[in-house]
């Protein structure tokens, strides 16, 4: 058996929200209004107290894109990934990922966000297995629904065990690397949980069980991160 590393995107990969970045991309575009960021920063904050309904968040949000083809979005969010993404990538967590690759350990992204933030990203830091929300395409074009379950809260956990079963993974030596309260139920699942600047309700969780906490700071600009 072998461990794994399991790596959250928003605010531990990332300085960031993957959601809150792709709306103000599309506000710099001119395709959405000031106001449309309104929503997204409220569900942020419903997310950190975790109270997040992402049933309703996905229904929401998924809507904009019914009928746009999986060419367009590929192409715009590669666009949207060089430019408001990469430079947030934090370098201390590459530092971590490319010591679970270089041991041997099966590495995953294990994230609510989009395929379409996951696989540019995977991609540059030699990630093969993405565990994320995909956005279901149909004759080449975006239907408004995602592959079920979602890949948050109790959905998390259930892609995370599928993933462990399908690849023979030893759970007790294994890492999640998380920002968030609502990855506690696979923060628990692992040996070997780390705190990445953890939200108040998973720092103080934590500190209870003496779990490692991950300080990260972004980088400076114009460093190559991979």
């Amino acid at each position: 058996m072998t461990p794994a590393a399991f790596f959250d995107i928003d605010h531990t990969l990332i300085a960031g929200d993957s959601g809150v970045l792709y709306m103000r991309y599309l506000l710099r575009r001119g395709l959405v209004r000031r106001r449309d960021l309104v929503a997204p920063l409220y569900y942020t904050i419903l997310h950190r107290l975790n109270r997040l309904d992402i049933d309703a968040l996905f229904a929401r949000y998924t809507a904009w894109v019914r009928g746009v083809t999986h060419s367009e979005l590929v192409s715009l969010c590669a666009d949207w990934y060089a430019a408001m993404v990469r430079p947030l990538i934090y370098p201390r967590m590459i530092e971590l990922l490319r010591e679970h690759q270089r041991a041997g350990h099966v590495v995953a992204i294990l994230s609510s966000a989009t395929n379409y933030v996951a696989e540019p990203l995977g991609h540059e830091l030699a990630i093969d297995h993405l565990l994320v929300n995909r956005l279901e395409v149909t004759d080449g074009r975006l239907t408004g629904d995602a592959q079920r379950p979602l890949c948050y809260g109790a959905g998390k956990l259930y892609w995370a065990r599928r993933f462990v079963a399908d690849h023979d993974v030893d759970l007790r030596a294994s890492y999640f690397y998380s920002d968030s309260i609502t990855d506690l139920p696979v923060l628990e699942l692992v040996g070997r949980p780390h705190a990445v600047n953890p939200d108040r309700l998973l720092r103080r969780v934590a500190r209870a069980r003496d779990w490692p906490i991950v300080k990260c700071e972004r980088d400076t600009p114009g460093r190559r991160h991979a």
